[in-house]
């Protein structure tokens, strides 16, 4: 279990849920928390990486213009001018269509927390990447009202099947994050406690930006909201170690 600003695999034992994200800075060596350097992408990677793309664009495109129970994949292959065989070879299922740009930050939690700072806590570097991200309108902080990730946010929302897809994207991430802290049922619980948490801060702030208000005018509210949240977050972790 990782314990203060400790990396995974460099714990002492304790399988508690606040030592999986706390607050302490020992057990880092300088440099340790600086991220690894991206791996080359070969030039097939890099084919398929626009494939896959293409097609989810083109998918997109008619489910926001029709809806997205309106839109066959037999459509979607059509306008991408493949298959439908070669379709479900990308995309598993109707729903990865419109999630696949949630593909990319199945595993953003787990990573920022793997590149940290050195001495700086996993708490402490969620939380950090969270108010950087309100700071630039990250969308997936929901803190963004460009029409078009408005649209989006809009078809993903107002789409069950999507948003049930989209909790099987969410449990992803709990399980990515649980193994950047060490791993163990401490560590997926704490995990669970982060996702939840930064899932109900983006679906709060497009709340309101769907219901009218600009980014900028949400902004300040949104930054307090994720302050309260995070200590909210580390006093609960605390309490159930002591507990």
């Amino acid at each position: 279990m990782v314990m203060s600003g400790e990396k995974a695999g460099d714990g002492n034992g304790n399988g508690s849920v606040a030592g999986a994200v706390g607050e302490g800075a020992r057990g880092q060596e300088p440099g340790q928390g600086e991220p690894a350097a991206p791996p080359r992408v070969s030039l097939r990677e890099r084919k398929k990486q626009l494939t896959y793309r293409a097609i989810s664009d083109a998918a997109i495109a008619m489910f926001l213009e029709r809806g997205f129970d309106k839109v066959s994949v037999a459509e979607v292959a059509a306008a991408a001018d493949i298959s439908k065989p070669t379709l479900f070879r990308y995309f598993p299922a109707k729903e990865d269509l419109a999630l696949h740009r949630f593909a990319d930050h199945e595993d953003e939690a787990a990573r920022v927390v793997g590149g940290r700072e050195p001495g700086e806590s996993p708490l402490d570097a969620l939380r950090r990447h969270f108010l950087a991200g309100l700071d630039r309108r990250d969308p997936v902080t929901g803190l963004c009202d460009v029409p078009q990730v408005l649209a989006f946010h809009r078809l993903l929302y107002g789409t069950p099947a999507l948003v049930a897809r989209l909790y099987a994207y969410q449990g992803r991430s709990e399980a990515a994050l649980a193994r950047a802290l060490g791993g163990g049922v401490a560590a997926r619980l704490a995990a669970g406690q982060v996702i939840a948490v930064l899932r109900i801060l983006a679906e709060e702030n497009w709340r309101r930006i769907d219901a009218g208000e600009s980014a900028d005018t949400v902004y300040a509210g949104a930054v307090q909201a994720a302050e309260e949240a995070f200590v909210q977050l580390r006093r609960g972790l605390e309490a159930e170690e002591r507990g």
